[in-house]
């Protein structure tokens, strides 16, 4: 039987027509063509508690999305191996992981509440089932794509499981164990003199922030809600970096209900010229759909468009890029937003109809579109003049900046597959496999030659 596509009232395809009508349409606008979409389909099976707004889920929502839409045909798809711990001490101490590694639920209810309190362990960070191979998953797909741009195999790699910047380097935070995007920066930083980060979640990117405070070589760069209370609490435009990061930590603090018009004008005034200040030889952008409108614990106005439309100005300088995940707490949305992403950074355009034999297609009524509308839930807080502000403090801060830093590169570090000892086993048992059968037929060619000769 056919698989039906989508279908009108007024239209029906029959089978031979439907098996024929494309679900993308080429935009032919980038020179970024190598895109690579890392997903392991174990990151979905998590679960935070039946309370908690986290919901992993969501990225099988995405990814049946992502399907639905055959947007696999345009990307080189990989399945990442989970993260080892020697990768998670890159960044996080060694206290840390190993407590990660072993706390389960049953332990924590032995634990006294000074323990659990040194690792910040509560209502926000619970103790679930597999919580740390959970982390090893999307933290690994991160430095699996971190990996691919590297080596030159992607010009824009994809994680939507990955984006998970409020974990610090000694204790959970935010929703967040792992810090996937400071363990990928690192990666990258062994290559790339100089990285951008570009959060546009609604909360501040403080984890990422935090440990690049004292460098030059990443500019971090958010746009979140800052009112001095609400988590977490930081962002505000005087926290500018320290030592040789000083005005190297750039924030753009919004208020409630910034809509699509607002927050992309001042996003695009405000990028453009830190690009062109920075000159970045990579960037990554972290996209958390928690500032769109409707969100379960957002409070902005923004539309998937125009949450899109940051992506589709940051693809447009042609750098390579790390595209990340991060909050969004309504799932179907979550999802709508990265698939809709996802066909931006692939340069296509998907019909904004979501096909109707997606396995989870009742999720997305009753309209049944990519693109409801998501704006006018909370008024607009930010005046013209409050924005306006905004940006001339920011601009004033890029004045400091003389030009894009330095830095002696030296020979490319060893390591840089990321192969663990066994992969390297089984790739060096294959490789003594293929020299024994070249020997092989080598020396049955001199046999063969020879008794040719004798024959003669």
């Amino acid at each position: 039987m056919a698989i039906p596509v989508s279908e009108t009232e007024t239209f029906t395809a029959d089978q031979k027509t439907a098996s024929h009508i494309p679900l993308h349409y080429p935009n032919n606008n980038s020179n970024l063509t190598n895109v690579s979409y890392h997903y392991n389909p174990q990151v979905s099976q998590y679960h935070y508690g039946p309370y908690h707004p986290m919901k992993p889920f969501r990225l099988m929502l995405t990814d049946h999305l992502v399907i639905s839409y055959k947007l696999y045909e345009k990307m080189d798809l990989y399945t990442p191996r989970k993260a080892t711990k020697q990768e998670m001490l890159e960044f996080h101490s060694e206290d840390y992981v190993n407590f990660l590694q072993s706390i389960t639920p049953e332990k924590t209810a032995r634990l006294s509440d000074k323990k659990l309190a040194q690792f910040n362990i509560g209502d926000d960070c619970p103790v679930f089932d597999g919580m740390y191979d959970y982390s090893s998953i999307y933290a690994g797909a991160s430095l699996d794509a971190s990996r691919k741009l590297i080596s030159g195999m992607s010009d824009i790699a994809i994680n939507w499981s990955g984006g998970l910047h409020h974990a610090k380097k000694s204790e959970p935070s935010g929703f967040c164990y792992v810090n996937d995007i400071v363990l990928s920066i690192l990666n990258l930083l062994r290559v790339h003199p100089r990285v951008m980060y570009i959060d546009i979640d609604l909360h501040h990117g403080d984890g990422v922030q935090e440990a690049f405070y004292t460098t030059d070589r990443v500019m971090t760069v958010s746009f979140h809600k800052f009112n001095g209370e609400f988590f977490p609490g930081t962002g505000s435009t005087d926290e500018i970096g320290v030592g040789k990061g000083k005005n190297y930590a750039i924030n753009v603090p919004l208020k409630d209900g910034i809509d699509d018009d607002s927050y992309i004008r001042l996003f695009k005034l405000i990028m453009e010229p830190l690009i062109t200040k920075f000159q970045p030889t990579c960037i990554v952008q972290q996209c958390g759909a928690d500032s769109l409108g409707f969100d379960r614990l957002g409070c902005f106005n923004l539309n998937i468009r125009g949450h899109g439309e940051c992506v589709k100005f940051i693809k447009s300088f042609g750098i390579p890029m790390l595209v990340l995940g991060g909050g969004g707490y309504t799932p179907r949305n979550v999802s709508r937003l990265w698939c809709y992403e996802t066909s931006v950074l692939n340069d296509v355009t998907i019909d904004p109809k979501i096909p109707n034999y997606l396995p989870t297609y009742d999720w997305f009524g009753p309209d049944f579109s990519l693109h409801p509308q998501l704006e006018g839930r909370i008024d607009n807080k930010n005046s013209k003049k409050y924005l306006e502000s905004v940006k001339l403090e920011i601009l004033e801060q890029l004045r400091y900046l003389t030009h894009a830093p330095s830095v002696q590169m030296q020979e490319i570090p060893p390591d840089i597959t990321g192969l663990t000892e066994e992969e390297e086993e089984i790739i060096k048992d294959l490789n003594l496999e293929n020299d024994d059968d070249e020997t092989r037929k080598s020396q049955n060619t001199k046999d063969e030659s020879r008794d040719s000769e004798m024959m003669d």
